[in-house]
This record gives C-alpha cells, structure tokens and sequence, in this order.
C-alpha cells in the first residue's frame, strides 16, 4: 500500500487580508458613536468646541441670588395684601352696597367663620383694635399669624434660606376646630360678643 502524495493546496479565490485593508491614512478603524450624554474626549471636526447643544448652561456653584431677587415674591406678597387693606380701610364695608353679603348669612341667618371679616379689616386699618375683635375675633389672629409668617419668609430669603412651612395634620384639625367651636358660639345666644 503506498502513500498518495498530498495534493497541492488551490488557490483561493479570496483576497488576502492585506488586500482588504486599504493602507494610509484611510486605514484607521472608525470612531465609534459616543453614547447619547456621555461625554466627548475631542470635538468633531467643523464643530467648534463647547458643551453638547441643548445642555444647560453652567453656572458658577455657590453663587447666591441677588438679595432683590430673593426678597421679590415676600415684597410682592405684601403689597398685594396691603393693597387689599387699603381698598377696605377706603371703602366702608359698614355702608351698604360696596360688598356682596355673605351667602349663608342671606340664606340662613347664621354667622360663618369669615362673617365681619371685612368690618374687621376695615377697623383694623383705622386702629380701631376692640371694634376689629368684636367684628372677627378670628380675622384679627389671621392678620397676626400672617405677620408672623411673613416676617420669618423675608428673614430666610435674605439669608438665602428656603421657606417651607408644612404644618403637620394634627395642627389642621386644631385649627378647624377653634373655627368651628368659633361659628358655633358667636351664633348662640351667650356668644353675641363674637358675632359681627
């Protein structure tokens, strides 16, 4: 038995590798996509360098607004508010006819809560004080606590602090009781000093 001698290899009908890959400056393999975000080592070229479009613009950390920007919503909050007051303190709730009346009061005859509210501010602004508590005791404690509040906002605004008051649910149910305690009695009999 005797060994055939191999056969000669054919010839490939394929280009050889170093067929394939051009040579020069066109042999560099393609930059891959960068993903979307990610930030880029060099700038394409024709673009001219920067941060990607639609990002936000930087902004120096640590630099605070300035002071009257921080004071802009407690000062305008104020004058809102003391231009209401000034309206009532120059139209007389106590004339008839300036003032829609209370619908319930219309209807049924009872105080609300917010019933004198209006004489209320009105004496208020005149710094008529007993006559302000006898038209709405519990519109007078409003006007004090919105001081307060408002004091303790332009204070931390101008530190550049946050004002976030939340009350917690026990507070809110406090406060709906002593206004409803408040519309009951001022509509009894022995509550008349509370009633407008």
């Amino acid at each position: 038995m005797t060994a055939t001698p191999p056969s000669p290899a054919a010839p490939s009908t394929e280009p050889s590798a170093s067929a394939v890959l051009p040579q020069g400056p066109a042999a560099a393999p393609p930059e891959p996509d960068a993903h979307p975000g990610a930030p880029e080592a060099a700038h394409a070229p024709g673009r001219p360098p920067g941060p990607h479009p639609g990002a936000p613009a930087p902004t120096a950390p640590g630099v605070p607004h300035s002071l009257a920007r921080r004071l802009a919503a407690p000062l305008a909050t104020l004058a809102a508010v003391a231009g209401a007051f000034a309206y009532v303190g120059a139209v007389d709730p106590n004339e008839p006819g300036h003032y829609p009346v209370c619908p319930l009061l219309a209807l049924t005859g009872i105080y609300c809560p917010g019933c004198g509210g209006l004489r209320s501010a009105h004496a208020f602004v005149h710094g008529d004080l007993p006559a302000a508590l006898g038209s709405n005791a519990a519109a007078v404690a409003g006007y004090l606590a919105f001081a307060v509040v408002w004091v303790v906002w332009v204070v931390r605004a101008a530190r550049g602090r946050p004002t976030r008051i939340v009350l917690a649910p026990a507070w809110w149910w406090l406060i709906g009781s002593l206004l409803a305690v408040f519309s009951v009695v001022r509509n009894l009999p022995f509550g008349t000093l509370l009633a407008p």
